[in-house]
């Protein structure tokens, strides 16, 4: 199965730490962030990865990560995204990669514990569809949202002001090639962008998506509040704390 790292856009969020660097360059603890999703790739077993990067500080990614050694990989392909499309377009970037097979795409400010392998290991057996790790949050009206009804996901719902549950949607989903053909159909949202929960609501129209509980912490680390967390998380894990 091949990995996508979504690692575009501008990070205005973060800005000014943003304005001279590409958000997932930012350190977390002792590493640049876009390191800590590409070991999560590495340890479920993906191992062919593309980088989606973008703005100006693409040729950086490069730099670092060259063909991906320290990762015990022997290479790493990267394609550009020009602008802030919202992360389906940054993700349709990816079908030529995927070449109708099955994938794993994770955000590249997303930040797990535990790992992802079993959760792989569940949707290689899946024979169709997609399948979406969800969190338990105590704030799930700054992410999509779950509702669930008899053990089944019904409908995601973007940053709602009464979320239907705890269970935010992580930024580390399962799909198959379809995902591409669904983009193609999309609009742009209230704020001008192609939206990955459109992505998964329409899979679970097909009655085709499928969900995990992600174990252990997981954290995000685009705004300053997340960013700080994730740095003390890892901080934590890393010292034995």
């Amino acid at each position: 199965m091949k990995g996508v790292v979504l690692a575009g856009g501008l990070g205005t969020r973060l800005y000014p730490l943003t304005k001279v660097t590409n958000k997932h360059l930012l350190p977390i603890y002792s590493k640049p962030m876009i390191y800590y999703p590409i070991q999560t790739l590495v340890d479920a077993g993906v191992k062919d990865i593309l980088i989606v990067t973008g703005g100006n500080s693409a040729g950086d990614f490069l730099r670092l990560l060259g063909n991906g050694r320290e990762f015990g990989l022997k290479h790493i392909n990267y394609t550009y995204q020009e602008g802030e499309g919202g992360i389906a377009d940054a993700l349709s970037l990816a079908e030529h990669f995927v070449k109708g097979g099955k994938f794993v795409v994770i955000l590249g400010d997303n930040i797990v514990e535990e790992s992802i392998k079993g959760e792989v290991k569940i949707f290689s057996k899946q024979k169709e569809g997609a399948r979406i790790l969800l969190k338990e949050v105590e704030h799930p009206e700054r992410f999509g949202v779950a509702e669930i009804k008899d053990d089944r996901i019904v409908k995601i719902i973007e940053k709602p002001k009464v979320p239907p549950s705890n269970f935010a949607v992580t930024g580390i989903y399962m799909y198959d090639s379809y995902a591409f053909d669904i983009i193609k159909t999309l609009k742009p949202s209230a704020r001008g962008e192609l939206e990955i929960t459109d992505v998964n609501n329409r899979y679970i129209d097909n009655g085709t998506l499928t969900y995990g509980i992600l174990k252990g912490w997981w954290t995000d680390a685009g705004t300053f509040e997340s960013l700080i967390r994730a740095n003390n998380l890892v901080y934590k894990k890393e010292a034995g704390k």
